[in-house]
């Protein structure tokens, strides 16, 4: 391909489509070449600033766009990505990558038929502090995970599940280099038709553990993930933006050795100690909603200039979404 712009197209401009297409409008690398919706009025609203042209369906965008960004809400993902994927469009798709699994294969079937790529929008893999997790190359062995959020009013055409902790899920898959063995879930309905409280504990083949947990109707919300190996112990707080990462120090065998026969009361006024020598604490730096998504559709750009496959896969959305599906699937045999 050539070292031209990509021309894009986003479709869907509700809240963050309005984010993709800013986004792309910024970016050296992409020509904002079209803004879809159902609703003109919003699509002009959004488009015509960004000097984007504006259509009201995917079909009458021309086979010379690129790249399309997908934030329709997920029930009409399949509706929406199949034929663009038919013309060999590629497609980044936002999370979840459909409603359900039947349709995540008929969107990956579609991509296959027009050997187009697919990513999915799982935009926490791209915060900082997780790509520093895959490159110390910890080996997890439990991860806990909360997602709590006040009721939004959005996406409510799914539960909390497919919503928000669908995120944590592709955290948890993506570090844990092993297949599910079992889960135990356990939440219901609050305020909507779907479940709005979700709790599970993932256990894995090779023997590790996540806890997971997810609520739309929280007073104080939290995006927290702490990860336990035997090479160091990781937290990260995606809403204050910023982590931590805490391993043994250079001195830690001698530390050990002076907390065995020093006296604990003079140990403790010495701050250097623990963190000067015994452990090595280091600080890390995350970064907002805004960010990590422009480090996404960077990263789906370069995939579809360089004919590679995107960091988040069609495959990687296939595989979250089964998990969704079966922690739901549990949720709901508990009919609260």
């Amino acid at each position: 391909m050539s070292s031209k712009p990509l021309r894009v197209a986003v479709v869907g401009v509700g809240h963050l489509g309005r984010i993709h297409a800013k986004i792309y409008a910024q970016n050296p690398a992409a020509e904002l070449a079209y803004v879809v919706d159902v609703d003109e009025d919003r699509a002009r609203e959004v488009g015509a600033p960004l000097g984007a042209d504006v259509v009201g369906s995917v079909a009458d965008l021309p086979d010379t766009i690129d790249a399309v960004s997908v934030v329709v809400p997920t029930v009409d993902h399949e509706r929406v990505a199949t034929p663009l994927l038919e013309r060999g469009i590629a497609c980044l798709i936002e999370k979840p990558l459909a409603s359900n699994l039947a349709e995540a294969d008929r969107i990956l079937a579609a991509a296959e038929r027009g050997g187009a790529s697919i990513a999915v929008g799982h935009v926490e893999r791209f915060q900082p502090g997780v790509r520093l997790l895959r490159e110390w190359k910890l080996e997890p062995r439990f991860i806990e995970s909360h997602r709590l959020t006040t009721f939004s009013f959005r996406s409510m055409d799914v539960g909390v599940v497919h919503d928000l902790m669908i995120h944590d899920l592709d955290l948890v898959l993506h570090l844990v280099d092993s297949e599910v063995e079992s889960v135990d879930a356990a939440g219901g309905r609050i305020l909507t038709e779907s479940e709005d409280l979700a709790s599970v504990r993932i256990v894995f083949k090779n023997g590790a553990r996540a806890n997971v947990t997810a609520s739309r109707v929280s007073l104080t919300p939290m995006r927290r993930l702490r990860m336990f190996s035997p090479g160091g112990y990781v937290s990260l707080d995606f809403a204050e933006n910023h982590g931590l990462f805490v391993r043994r120090g250079p001195n830690f065998d001698a530390g050990l050795e002076e907390l065995r026969t020093g006296d604990p009361a003079e140990l403790a006024k010495r701050a250097e100690f623990v963190q000067g020598g015994l452990l090595d604490v280091q600080k890390l730096e995350l970064e907002g909603e805004e960010r990590p998504l422009q480090a996404e559709l960077d990263s789906f750009l370069k995939a579809v200039r360089d004919g590679r496959a995107p960091e988040v896969t069609g495959e990687d959305g296939r595989r979250a979404l089964a998990l969704a599906d079966r922690i739901r699937s549990e949720i709901q045999a508990q009919a609260w």
